[in-house]
């Protein structure tokens, strides 16, 4: 008997090339062998990748394709960017995060995403993805929600396709979900003056409580004034500093 396929990399990669096979199409991480031995089943992946079994992504990520008339079936775009995603602390931005929050219908002719590393793997979320990087660090404990509201914020709203008045009314629907505004504190210390300041004027719309918004306030140059965009419609936008209070 062989001794390589007796020994324990041996039945690891026995065990990885059935699931694989069992499994289809479909795409493949490196964590989804987490109840093997982590070196095994990096090896067995490699080797399947250079017998052509499997096709190499990005690190850690393989797809296991079929044959079609037309060739070998290629993966999922969508798929492969909601992986990159979750792997990278990649969250929607511009014109996806408006979608995401639902203040547009459009969907963007390509994929817009924030992310707090240098890079993304242009494999995983497309050669044509609008990638905006070195986001705070503070995002990555964020939820996608939370950090599209800080991307829409950014961008004074307006990549939504609402009224003033409608932004804000939508706008205050998520900052009122529970924990939500707290996190989103905990993170403002790491965002643009203006940010800080819109966060704050609709902080005081939700009664939040006098300390958040006087941390809020301290942290702003008391002779600093701030694009709000959209948001500059809000009641209180003077008092936090915007530049100018336009009705809509």
């Amino acid at each position: 008997m062989d001794s390589k396929a007796t020994s324990p990399a041996g039945r690891t990669a026995t065990l990885i090339r059935q699931r694989i096979e069992q499994g289809g199409e479909r795409l493949w991480r490196l964590d989804d062998f987490r109840d093997l031995s982590f070196a095994a089943a990096a090896q067995a992946l490699s080797r399947m990748a250079r017998e052509g079994a499997i096709e190499r992504l990005s690190k850690g990520i393989y797809y296991r394709p079929r044959q079609t008339a037309f060739g070998k079936s290629r993966p999922n775009p969508a798929a492969i960017r909601n992986l990159a995603t979750t792997r990278k602390n990649a969250f929607p931005a511009g014109l996806s995060a408006a979608s995401h929050l639902g203040f547009t219908t459009q969907n963007p002719r390509r994929p817009e995403l924030a992310t707090t590393a240098s890079s993304l793997p242009r494999k995983l979320v497309g050669e044509d993805a609008l990638i905006h990087t070195r986001r705070p660090e503070a995002w990555s404990r964020l939820p996608a929600t939370d950090a599209a509201i800080l991307d829409f914020l950014r961008n004074g709203g307006k990549t939504g396709e609402l009224s003033a008045k409608e932004t804000i009314e939508r706008m205050q629907a998520p900052l009122s979900e529970p924990g939500r505004y707290a996190r989103l504190l905990a993170a403002a210390h790491t965002e643009p003056p203006r940010v800080r300041a819109m966060l704050g004027a609709f902080g005081e719309l939700l009664c939040r409580t006098d300390e958040e918004l006087k941390r809020l306030r301290d942290s702003l140059n008391p002779f600093s004034r701030f694009d709000f965009g959209i948001f500059a419609s809000l009641p209180n936008a003077k008092s936090w500093q915007a530049k100018r209070h336009t009705l809509t």
